[in-house]
C-alpha cells in the first residue's frame, strides 16, 4: 500500500505532453468495428517533456527501453472498450502510471551481519552432518 500512494504522489499530469492517433480496433463491436475509429494509442516523447528532470529522463529511458520507438516516443495503446474517448483515458492512465513506476528510485539494501546465534545454528548444523558422514565411513 505505502508504494501505491508513492507513485500517486509521483505521478505528473502528462495530458499537455501526450497526442493521440486513433484506429480501427479488432474483436467485438459488430458494425461499429468497422467504422468507428475506438483503438486508442497516447504517444509521449520522453526527451522533449518539460515535467522531468534530465536524470528522471534517464531512468525512463532506461526502465522503459523496450516500449520505446526509435524516434524517442513511448506508446501505449488501449482498445478495451468500444468507446474512443474512454481507450483514451485508459491509455493516458497506463501511460502515466508506467512513467510513475520507473522514476521511484529502488532502496539501498542496507549491508547486515548475520546474527551470533544464526552464526551458531550455521556451525551445529555443520557439526551434525560432518558426524552423519563420519560415522557412515566407521572411522568415529
Amino acid at each position: 500500500m505505502p508504494v501505491l500512494l508513492y507513485l500517486c504522489s509521483a505521478m505528473r499530469d502528462l495530458s499537455t505532453e501526450i497526442f493521440f492517433r486513433t484506429a480501427r480496433s479488432g474483436g467485438k463491436g459488430g458494425q461499429n468495428v468497422n467504422k468507428v475509429e475506438t483503438l486508442a494509442e497516447a504517444w509521449w516523447h520522453v526527451q522533449n517533456s518539460a515535467l522531468f528532470t534530465p536524470e528522471e529522463k534517464e531512468r525512463i529511458l532506461d526502465k522503459l527501453k523496450n516500449r520505446i520507438n526509435k524516434d524517442g516516443y513511448l506508446i501505449i495503446k488501449s482498445s478495451e472498450t468500444r468507446s474512443q474517448l474512454e481507450n483514451k483515458q485508459i491509455a493516458q492512465r497506463k501511460l502515466e502510471e508506467l512513467v510513475a513506476q520507473s522514476i521511484v528510485k529502488p532502496k539501498k539494501r542496507k549491508a547486515t551481519k548475520p546474527s551470533k546465534e544464526a552464526k551458531e545454528r550455521r556451525l551445529e548444523s555443520k557439526r551434525r552432518e560432518s558426524m552423519k558422514k563420519q560415522m557412515r565411513r566407521g572411522d568415529y
